[in-house]
C-alpha cells in the first residue's frame, strides 16, 4: 500500500437523522470504489496504491453529499503517501485493538 486517506465528511443537515443519511451515502460511495475501507465513528479510512484515485474519491465524496441534499459540506482529510515505499496498513494499525 502506498497511500491512505482518512476522510471525515460533515454535511450541513437539519437533524441527526438527515446527517447520518447523507454520511451513509458518502460511505457507500467510498466502499463502492473497491478499495479497502475502514469506517470509524468520526472518519472513514481508504487505502490504495493510486494516489490520484484517492484524491478523486475525496473530491467526489463532497459532490455525493451535495447530491444527497446537503446545502453545504465540510471535510477533514488526512493523507499519507509514500510513492516509493509502503505505508502502515489499516490492519497493522488497528487489528490488535479489535481482536477478542
Amino acid at each position: 500500500m502506498q497511500a491512505s486517506i482518512a476522510l471525515q465528511t460533515l454535511p450541513k443537515a437539519d437533524n441527526d437523522d438527515e446527517l447520518i443519511r447523507i454520511v451513509d451515502e458518502v460511505i457507500a460511495y467510498l466502499k463502492s470504489s473497491g478499495l479497502k475501507c475502514y469506517v470509524g465513528p468520526y472518519e472513514t479510512v481508504v487505502e490504495g496504491d493510486d494516489y490520484d484515485q484517492l484524491m478523486d474519491l475525496v473530491k467526489e465524496a463532497q459532490h455525493v453529499a451535495i447530491r444527497a441534499g446537503a446545502p453545504k459540506v465540510s471535510a477533514y482529510i488526512n493523507v499519507e503517501y509514500e510513492p516509493d515505499g509502503e505505508i502502515l496498513s489499516i490492519d497493522k494499525k488497528v487489528t490488535k485493538h479489535h481482536e477478542d
